[in-house]
């Protein structure tokens, strides 16, 4: 309701109950996503909300272990990086752009800034890179193409919890403490031992960002007029209309058929 709180009007929340019922990496989160000039709106239906982004981060980590096990990934074993993809590269770019960020906002004490663009990277992560390559990770196979998206998996979600730990420290390391099962010997014991990660400025692609990021936007839009005209996805449209210029024409006739699988259309008018 925005009313200040206070034990006398008895709409107050005692930190012991706060911190038992939303629990404190929650807790932690939603002042971290404040911006300390205006008023903090505390409650519990506010913490559900804050809730959704740790249960997304642990749902990505928890569909990477399953498969990492069943396959015996080994995060020590150094890939070639040529056999990463344009999925891979763009998940990568988005990391290290996430990372030099990142260090900006905590040493100017602007962590709301970092949180929101955390909130990006996971959509990105959970919403399109997870969910895009999903068959990469179950094929039976364990060829070049599945190391690579395993590869690429592992080291954003171990950037990610290394830049959100001093943030969310218990989830962060129970996540750190079980990923770094299968490497125990080159890794440290807990997450807040770690390093800040480095941003691999040689693995940035501006080009794949602008690319992929041309391609989220595409796929945004349409959902979006789909949802206007009342039409679900499910139901199959013959032809996709697209207005624009010619940089994101030809972004769009080289993703084609991603963009047609996203929306259920059969064909791409340029």
């Amino acid at each position: 309701s925005g009313r200040d709180m206070h034990k006398s009007w008895g709409n107050a929340i005692l930190f012991d109950d706060a911190a038992e019922k939303m629990g404190v990496d929650v807790m932690r989160w939603m002042y971290a996503s404040q911006n300390p000039e205006h008023n903090l709106l505390f409650g519990y239906a506010v913490a559900d909300e804050m809730r959704k982004q740790l249960i997304t981060l642990w749902n990505t980590y928890s569909f990477f272990i399953t498969y990492a096990n069943l396959d015996g990934f080994d995060p020590s074993v150094k890939i070639d990086m040529k056999t990463l993809i344009k999925a891979d590269r763009w998940i990568i770019s988005k990391t290290n752009k996430f990372i030099e960020s990142a260090r900006g906002s905590y040493d100017t004490y602007q962590v709301f800034h970092l949180i929101s663009e955390a909130n990006q990277l996971l959509d990105n992560l959970s919403n399109w890179y997870v969910r895009r390559n999903r068959r990469r990770f179950w094929k039976s196979e364990n060829d070049s193409d599945k190391n690579a998206a395993y590869s690429t998996l592992y080291s954003v979600l171990m950037d990610f919890i290394k830049v959100l730990a001093p943030v969310i420290p218990f989830v962060c390391d129970k996540i750190y403490s079980n990923l770094a099962v299968p490497d125990k010997e080159n890794l440290k014991d807990s997450i807040h031992l770690c390093d800040f990660p480095k941003a691999d400025e040689s693995l940035t692609d501006e080009d794949i960002l602008n690319e992929v990021d041309t391609v989220i936007q595409i796929v945004s839009l349409c959902r979006s007029a789909r949802n206007k005209a009342n039409i679900k996805i499910r139901r199959p449209l013959a032809e996709l209309a697209l207005y624009a210029d010619k940089n994101v024409h030809q972004i769009a006739l080289n993703n084609q058929e991603e963009i047609l699988e996203e929306l259920n259309i059969k064909t791409l008018n340029l």
